[in-house]
């Protein structure tokens, strides 16, 4: 499925091979967890990346780095939701980490980020 700043898949992928397949193959619970992770990437960041993913946007260089930020947040939560999957708790606890230290230094650089309408 497709949202607005990501998709479904790139969430399940950020989760690792071992993350619950009852929780990837629950639509709406990706779903929530993504809408979530916007809110929230629109909020750290002081800008509504989701209501201004225009073309300027979704050309410009910071695409991507969005889309993974977004992910990464979202796929936090879907690996939180349940741990069962993962060898260990302390692995699905590394990606956790992992994830949101690659989602925090992507806010971090939007943050200072010159926005679209700025540019003009």
């Amino acid at each position: 499925m497709t949202y607005t700043l990501c998709t479904s898949g790139a969430i399940v992928a950020k989760c690792g091979a071992n993350v619950s397949a009852v929780a990837a193959a629950s639509d709406a619970l990706v779903q929530q967890f993504a809408l979530e992770a916007e809110d929230f990437v629109n909020l750290a960041t002081r800008y509504d990346w989701t209501k201004n993913f225009t073309a300027e946007v979704s050309g410009a260089i910071v695409q991507y780095a969005i889309s993974d930020a977004v992910a990464s947040i979202a796929g936090t939560s879907l690996i939180a939701y349940d741990m069962s999957g993962y060898m260990t708790r302390g692995e699905a606890e590394d990606l956790i980490n992992i994830l949101y230290d690659r989602a925090g230094r992507i806010i971090e650089y939007l943050k200072v980020y010159k926005k679209p309408e700025e540019n003009a």
